[in-house]
Parts: structure tokens; C-alpha cells; sequence
């Protein structure tokens, strides 16, 4: 391979460096108006009088829009008014939009509409939800409109119950000898993505509606935006430019229904709503929260036998992405081990909380730390060694997942082969808990990893590219630039399959749903898979028309030439060829004569064989593969404060094959800093009435520039055999594992069990004093 495997600089990467990078809210025109929303201050309360007389008589305020007359939205269940009506359901719900001249005159509006409340009780985590005399959300969940797969207990605050059944659980339990069980928990949290989300939207005069927003799924507003509205989809045109980070909470589709309705309220007028900081926090879709309980049982020996799990999500106000979330934690739910009888209960659960956007990681790190501290407690009790418990019990070619699908090395990888590594990397060697003066501990904690994609069954991509005159290409696909680096990757995979420099290959940034092929939304990691496999079948189709052109031309028969090196050449005699630039936009012959004009190639990908989960027992196949891995990170804790210093994380995964060195190594860092921010800090602190009381960044705290530890990352390669030059996605794959490697490590320090995030010292005090 010359380009594959090599460092190469990303394709937006001067646009950045330079400032001159275009963002959603970097747009600006004379004819655009500003949206201002009003949100709850309440987290449940019924709304009993809205009086906009104030806000109405300020000059430049166009038109307040209340809740009402607008259908219900939900990409798995149609459960939440974009805008609320008769009562709030979350601190931070949207209650109004303001639309004015500009934005100053729009918040000063904003603040001059009075509304009256009557409070009401509060469901405060999912475990209240659950109780028999809570409160009901969602008197009507038995009505909502609902895609397959969706699962609603009518009567109940659970949104949808995910079941996995799998061999026969009480059999397991008589074949074990040790049992562990404990529950674990933490709250949501928030995205904290650099850029905070910003849609604007426009109906123009021939009905098109045009939507531009930060947005990891622009295909999806189109979408969707078609079904509320009973608009053809058609005439919905959505754009997204360079997005400034997302992880997961630019998935869900919120503020654009609010841009489209704001643009219609004023007959059609250009309408920017940008949300500040505090409402990116809490009005808009973050990050879930859980309750955990798992128990573990194995021989002793040291092999696993028996899971039995039960996992409450915080699935907020509104179900949107939380039931998506509840069957991807179950799909995976015991982390990458060999278990034949395990019983697993995934419920989504409406409790008075902001409702959630999926999360780097997609419910996945946040099953991994319930199950791998429960991993390490049993360890212990075997008085084994966890990385060689972890080992002796790894999943292989040939078990079976949770869900029953068969593994082979190609879509499994090699766990046996990360721990190797991890221990080599992480000098394991040299002792887990070594004390360095009376007060001074340093520890190292570790957990495995895998993940696999719930996704849709007929999720697609597609590529279209096209020749310059001087041979150059140019690349289009539905991919949204959020920083992975992925459109690089595109082209460094057709630059590989048409053996040219990857210079001479153009990608387009902007997406525009009117002329770039459809992505299926840029999440999951899946972009380097399914666009990757679009851009291979693309090349070929590229391939093929450079072929028969030449032919021509050449006078040879099309099984008889190559394209490469920006040629079109005889196999056995290279000397006779023709340059690519001079067909790829049509050849003339000396006397005038044209044959062709510009090549267009096209290529598209939908996953295949995938089913969805099977109601009762939850068989089915949710996803191509599972990228796999092993993580460690080493702290150092003064125990008469219990503050604590992380000094190392360590990833090693099966990456299938390295396409781009270091931008696999930045991924994977930058997914493992998020992991252990998740863990260590980031939280939503709630009151008594379920408000937020720490919606701003100095109060919430995401880890801080000098905090950071040493990164090191390892590779594994097993290439999967139906991925573009065998590679693997590992866009999340770096957080996953890193808040129970922190709290596998703290416990081992503390010589005491974790079983809360975010891992405090005020959390680690109170649980050493038994003060929580």
C-alpha cells in the first residue's frame, strides 16, 4: 500500500488552521431574521397562563410562536411537541420562540414574556420511573405513533423494554461457584462540543424549504421534517457545512424543526436560531444516564457462566434517541466475553430530565463500566489477576454474541491479542497498586471493550465523482465533516485504488441533500465503512469508463489495460498508454473528432443482512461488526485528600487495518480524553424540582487543558474481510472502556468499591468515610 497506512494531512485542514473554516452560525445575510426560545424553568409543571403583551408591543419583534397546532416529533416514537403544550416535562423545554430583527431585540423579548406555572411532582431518576405510584409522563404512550422494534408498557413510565434472552440462566447460576452483584449509576451529563448548535431555515417562494444547520445527519432533517409536516420530501433541501465537534449530540433533530417553524410563522423569512451555551446544555438533546444492576457467576476456575442484567437508561422527557440507546447497551450488554446463559432487561425510562441525543460511544461506555467494574469485583473474589480473568474468558471466533449471531475473526477481531498488548504497553508487570510514601498511592486500572452498530437495517451510502480537465477528481459524499477526518480517509482509499496522488483529489465539504449522494447519518463509525465501500464501487465504475474510453483510443481490448499512475496502460507493455487527463473529460482526435466528455462515477453501499432484535429473546444481527480492545489508566491519589493525578491512559485495539496513522492515534486520544472527562468530572447536578443547577461550563467542568495524562495508543490489526481494505471503525472506540478503567484503578487504590460517576475526590471521601 503507498497511501493507505500513512500520515496524511487532513483535506480541511488549512481552513481551520487559518480561520477561514465556514460554520453554521459563520453565515449572515441582510434578510435574515433571529429566533430567541423561551424554555421551563420548571423540571414538571403545568403551564396555566402564557401573556405575550409586553413582549409583543418592543419594536422589531416580528411574531411569538407558542405550542399547539404542531404535530408530534420522534425519530423512534412521535412523543414530544416541539414546543410545549399545557405543561413542561424538563427544565430547559422550549415553551415559545421569539423571531425579531435581530437578536438583541429577540432576547429582550424573550425576558418580557410572563408565564405562569403550577409545579407539579417530579420523576428525578430512572428508578423513581419506575416505582408503582410515579408520577405518569406520558398518559397517552399507548397512542404514540411508533417505528418497529419499539416496545412501550402503556400505563408505565417505560418508553420501550429491550429483552435479551440467551441460553438458560437458571442452568448457568447451578454451574457457578462465586456470584458477584452490585448496582451502579450516574446521572446525564452534556456533549460539550466546541461549537454549540445553530440551524436557520427559509421557504422559499416555489414551496423548497431550505434548511442549514450543525447537524451529524442532514439526510435525516429531510427526512423527517417530510413526515411531521406532510411536506414532499422533496422540496426540503438541507445543508451542513464544517461542524465544530458533535460526538453523537448533532444527531438528534430538534433545532431545526424549531428554525422551520419560526420561517413559517413569518411568511417563509430567512430565521437563525442559535442556542447560547446554557441552553446547548439542557433545551437541547445530551448525554443519557443509567442505573445498572449486574450480576456475575462463574466456576472457580475462573470461568464465566452466568449474566443477569438490568439496565434503567434516563431516558428524559422524550423518548427521541433514548429507546435507540436502551437496545444498543442491550445488544452488547456483557462487554467481549465468552457467556452462554445471560438475561438482560434494557429499559428506556421517561423521567423529568433533559432527553438524550446518542453519545460517542452509543450506550456502550456507559453498559462497559457497569459490567467491567462487576468484572474486576469478581476478579477479586477469585483472587485472580483481572487482565488474565479478562483473558481466559475473551470472546472468540466461533462463540456467539448476546444476540446469537456467530463470530468469526473477521467481524469479532482478536481481544486475547489487545490484552497482550495492553500489558506490554502498560508495563502490567510491575505491580497494580504500588504505594510510594505513607500518603502517596499509584494504581492502574483496566478494562476490555467492544462494540458493535445498532443501526438501521437498510442504512445506505453513496459517492459520486467527478474529472477535471487535468485529470484531477472530484469527490462528493453524504459524510459530515465533525472532525474525524473520515473525507480524508475517502480519498486516501481512492487514491489507493486508482493509484494516483491523493493531491489530485478534491473533496467537497459542504453537505447539500439537493446534489450530494445520501450518508446515512455520520455516527455509529460508519463512515469509513459504508462511505469507504461506496468509494470502491464508485472507482470501479470510474475505472470501467476510463477503460472502454481508452480502448478506443488505444486499440485494445478493455480486459487487456490497467489504470494507474494517472494512466491508462496495456498491462504487458505500459509503454503503450494514454494519460488520464486527457479522456477524463473526452478525447479529441487530431482531425477534431470527440468520443465521450466528462466521466461521472457513482457508487453507493446499504449494509446487508442485518435483522431487527427479536421482540421476546433478542436474537437478530444489529450490526456488520465488533471492533474490539483494551484499555488502562494509571492514577495517583493522596489519600488525606483523595485528590488525584491521572498520569497514563493506554488503548489498544483491533483497528482492522490503519488507514491514516495519525489521525487513528487522534481519534482514538481524543475519544479517550472525552471517556475519562466523562468519568472523572462531567455530571448534571439536579435539585429536588429535577432543574439543572450547573448548566455552564464553569460550573460543569469538563476536564481542563494541564489535566490531561500521557496518551498512548496500540494497534491490532485482523482485518474484516468486507471493509474497505479490511479497516475497522474506531471513531468511539477510544471512550468506551475509559471510566471503568478509572474506576477499576481508584477502587484498587482506595482498596474500596466505585460504583458512582463521576469519580469525585468529594465522591471518593464520601464513599472511603461512608458518607454517602
Amino acid at each position: 500500500m503507498k497511501i493507505l497506512g500513512q500520515s496524511v494531512y487532513r483535506k480541511e485542514s488549512w481552513e481551520k488552521v487559518t480561520g477561514k473554516a465556514k460554520y453554521t452560525n459563520d453565515f449572515e445575510s441582510k434578510e435574515m431574521l433571529y429566533g430567541k426560545i423561551v424554555t421551563s424553568p420548571y423540571g414538571h409543571a403545568r403551564i396555566e397562563k402564557i401573556d405575550l403583551s409586553d413582549a409583543l408591543e418592543i419594536p422589531g419583534v416580528r411574531t411569538i410562536i407558542t405550542g399547539g397546532n404542531f404535530p408530534l416529533t420522534g425519530e423512534e416514537m412521535r412523543d414530544r411537541p416541539p414546543i410545549a403544550v399545557d405543561r413542561v416535562r424538563y427544565y430547559g423545554e422550549v415553551v415559545a420562540i421569539v423571531v425579531a430583527n435581530n437578536l438583541g431585540i429577540a432576547q429582550r423579548a424573550a425576558n418580557n414574556i410572563h408565564i405562569t406555572y403550577t409545579p407539579l411532582t417530579v420523576v428525578n431518576s430512572p428508578s423513581e420511573a419506575l416505582q408503582p405510584d410515579a408520577p405518569l409522563l406520558h398518559e397517552n404512550l399507548g397512542s404514540y405513533e411508533k417505528i418497529a422494534g419499539v416496545y412501550p408498557v402503556p400505563g408505565t413510565n417505560i418508553a420501550s423494554k429491550i429483552k435479551i434472552r440467551k441460553g438458560d440462566i437458571k442452568k448457568g447460576w447451578e454451574e457457578c461457584d462465586l456470584t458477584v452483584q452490585a448496582s451502579f449509576s450516574f446521572n446525564p451529563s452534556d456533549h460539550a462540543a466546541m461549537e454549540t448548535r445553530c440551524s436557520f431555515a427559509q421557504i422559499h417562494e416555489n414551496g423548497t424549504i431550505e434548511i442549514t444547520s450543525t447537524s451529524q445527519a442532514p439526510f435525516m432533517i429531510k427526512r423527517l421534517i417530510a413526515q411531521y409536516f406532510g411536506v414532499p420530501s422533496g422540496n426540503i433541501v438541507v445543508k451542513t457545512p464544517l461542524v465544530g465537534g458533535a460526538y453523537g449530540g448533532k444527531a438528534s433533530v430538534q433545532l431545526e424543526i424549531l428554525a422551520y417553524i419560526a420561517s413559517k410563522a413569518v411568511n417563509g423569512r430567512l430565521v437563525k436560531i442559535v442556542n447560547n451555551r446554557e441552553e446547548d446544555m439542557v433545551t437541547a438533546p445530551g448525554h443519557i444516564g443509567l442505573e445498572a444492576t449486574v450480576k456475575l457467576g462463574c466456576t472457580k476456575e475462573g470461568i464465566l457462566k452466568a449474566a443477569e442484567l438490568l439496565y434503567l437508561w434516563d431516558g428524559g422527557a422524550y423518548s427521541d434517541k433514548s429507546i435507540d440507546l436502551a437496545r444498543a447497551g442491550a445488544v452488547d450488554c456483557t462487554g467481549p466475553y465468552r457467556i452462554d446463559n445471560i438475561y438482560c432487561d434494557s429499559l428506556a425510562m421517561y423521567t423529568n430530565h433533559p432527553y438524550p441525543a446518542p453519545f460517542r460511544g452509543f450506550s456502550h461506555s456507559e453498559v462497559h463500566f457497569a459490567f467491567e467494574r462487576t468484572m474486576d469485583m469478581l476478579a477479586k473474589k477469585l483472587n485472580m489477576d483481572p487482565l488474565d480473568f479478562r483473558y481466559k474468558n475473551a470472546i472468540q471466533p466461533g462463540d456467539t454474541s448476546p444476540t446469537r449471531v456467530k463470530l468469526n475473526r473477521s467481524n469479532v477481531g482478536n481481544v486475547q491479542k489487545c490484552i497482550t498488548k495492553l500489558k506490554e504497553l502498560f508495563n502490567w508487570g510491575e505491580g497494580q497498586r504500588i504505594k510510594v510514601d505513607e500518603h502517596i498511592i499509584r494504581a492502574k486500572g483496566i478494562s476490555c471493550i467492544w462494540k458493535t452498530s445498532t443501526i438501521d437495517t437498510n442504512a445506505s451510502s453513496g459517492v459520486i465523482l467527478t474529472f477535471n480537465p487535468d485529470g484531477s477528481i472530484n469527490l462528493m459524499s453524504g459524510v459530515v465533516e465533525i472532525g474525524t477526518g473520515t473525507k480524508t480517509v475517502l480519498a486516501q482509499i481512492l487514491a489507493e485504488r486508482l493509484k494516483m496522488p491523493i493531491e489530485k483529489i478534491h473533496v467537497q465539504m459542504l453537505v447539500n441533500t439537493l446534489n450530494t449522494p445520501e450518508h446515512w447519518k455520520t455516527v455509529a463509525s460508519r463512515g469509513t465503512f459504508m462511505a469507504g465501500r461506496a468509494v470502491l464501487n464508485a472507482a470501479e465504475d470510474v475505472i470501467f469508463q476510463l477503460k472502454e474510453r481508452a480502448s478506443c483510443i488505444l486499440r485494445a481490448p478493455v480486459e487487456d489495460l490497467e489504470v494507474g499512475y494517472e494512466k491508462v496502460f496495456l498491462r504487458d507493455d505500459p509503454d503503450i498508454n494514454i494519460a488520464v487527463k486527457d479522456i477524463g473529460y473526452g478525447y479529441m482526435f487530431p482531425n477534431g473528432n470527440t468520443v465521450g466528455g466528462q466521466i461521472i462515477g457513482s457508487g453507493t453501499y446499504t449494509l446487508r443482512h442485518l435483522t431487527r432484535l427479536d421482540k421476546e429473546t433478542g436474537a437478530g444481527k444489529p450490526g456488520p461488526e465488533w471492533t474490539v480492545g483494551a484499555q488502562g489508566v494509571e492514577i495517583e491519589i493522596d489519600t488525606r485528600t483523595y485528590r488525584y493525578r491521572l498520569l497514563k491512559a493506554v488503548s489498544v485495539i483491533d483497528i482492522g487495518r490503519v488507514m491514516n496513522q495519525k489521525a487513528a492515534e487522534g481519534q482514538v486520544m481524543g475519544a479517550m480524553n472525552i471517556g475519562l472527562s466523562f468519568g472523572g468530572r462531567e455530571t448534571f447536578i439536579f435539585d429536588e424540582y429535577a432543574r439543572v443547577l450547573n448548566p455552564q461550563l464553569r460550573t460543569y467542568r469538563p476536564i481542563r487543558f494541564g489535566e490531561q495524562p500521557e496518551y498512548i495508543v496500540g494497534f491490532v490489526e485482523t482485518p474484516q474481510i468486507d471493509s474497505p481494505y479490511g479497516a475497522r471503525g474506531v471513531g468511539e472506540h477510544g471512550l468506551i472502556g475509559m471510566p471503568a478503567a478509572l474506576a477499576n484503578g481508584l477502587s484498587t487504590a482506595l482498596q474500596m468499591d466505585l460504583h458512582h460517576l463521576p469519580l469525585t475526590p468529594e465522591l471518593l471521601w464520601r464513599t472511603k468515610e461512608g458518607r454517602t
